[in-house]
């Protein structure tokens, strides 16, 4: 499968933005999609996750409350709603995909390397 991530802009803080991953060359609904970020000069991180029909979902506690994952099968779509934005939410954010089910376990679902599908990412940048 193909991800491309869009979205991404410069945003003030307390903003908010939405981030699209288009899918495409696959079975959309039969993967697990993620949301990483990377900010300058730090590993990539985990930030959300959702389960292949939608009805689970599991967000790190940073972003818990700000962050909305969800997705849309008939559109290949996966989004990521963001709102009040922090200067601390700048960073590349990438999308993510993999079609076992184990990835959403806690000692998977955060890992960088489980996940075998992966986006070019979209830049977000929160002035203060």
């Amino acid at each position: 499968v193909q991800l491309q991530a869009s979205g991404g802009g410069l945003v003030q803080a307390g903003g908010s933005l939405r981030l699209s991953c288009a899918a495409s060359g696959g079975t959309f609904s039969s993967y697990v999609m993620a949301w990483f970020r990377q900010a300058p000069g730090k590993e990539r991180e985990f930030v959300t996750v959702i389960s292949r029909s939608g009805g689970s979902t599991f967000t790190r506690d940073s972003v818990k409350g700000r962050f909305t994952i969800s997705r849309d099968n008939a559109k290949n779509t996966v989004y990521l709603q963001m709102n009040s934005l922090k200067p601390e939410d700048t960073a590349v954010y990438y999308c993510a995909a993999d079609r076992d089910l184990s990835i959403l376990a806690k000692r998977n679902r955060e890992d960088v390397g489980k996940y075998e599908y992966w986006g070019q990412g979209t830049l977000v940048t929160v002035s203060s």
